[in-house]
């Protein structure tokens, strides 16, 4: 399992999703630009002490990203999430062990040249009239947690 953030632009949401990364054993992607620098003090912040446990990747575009999956990884399924642009219930989809999570930018989601590289579209369900979107983290954690229970990767000893 792996996490895409597709230019992300708030230093603690990268940072808590680092944290996430760090303490599932889960290969963090960022694709620049990035709306911080990665020595940003609330970005490190964030992550307190989990930066030496996550194995972070940093593309200067999707290309580049594109092009070292195809040639390291060309299996990996790319599974779109999305908040308003529909896509199957997450808590329903048939997430897969080499599964690749991709979350847009806190402000625009994902372009439409990025939503179209995957028919494999997810979103998390929310109640109408409550709210536009969730937490890049939060939503994060929520789809990452869904794929790794449902593609049977929290099972054995190592997890507590």
């Amino acid at each position: 399992m792996e996490v895409v953030l597709y230019e992300p632009e708030i230093p603690p949401n990268t940072g808590n999703i680092a944290r996430l990364c760090a303490v599932t054993g889960t290969t963090l992607h960022l694709i620049e630009p990035l709306g911080f620098k990665l020595e940003d003090r609330y970005l490190k912040r964030a992550g307190l002490d989990y930066w030496p446990h996550v194995s972070l990747h940093v593309w200067p575009d999707m290309a580049h990203f594109l092009a070292d999956r195809q040639a390291t990884r060309p299996g990996a399924r790319l599974v779109i999430t999305s908040s308003k642009k529909g896509g199957q219930p997450c808590h329903r989809f048939p997430f897969q062990r080499d599964d690749i999570l991709i979350f847009g930018k806190e402000t625009a989601g994902l372009p439409d040249e990025v939503r179209d590289l995957s028919s494999l579209h997810v979103r998390i369900p929310m109640l109408a009239g409550h709210g536009r979107c969730l937490n890049l983290s939060t939503s994060c954690g929520i789809v990452l947690y869904l794929a790794l229970s449902a593609s049977g990767m929290l099972d054995g000893e190592d997890w507590l």
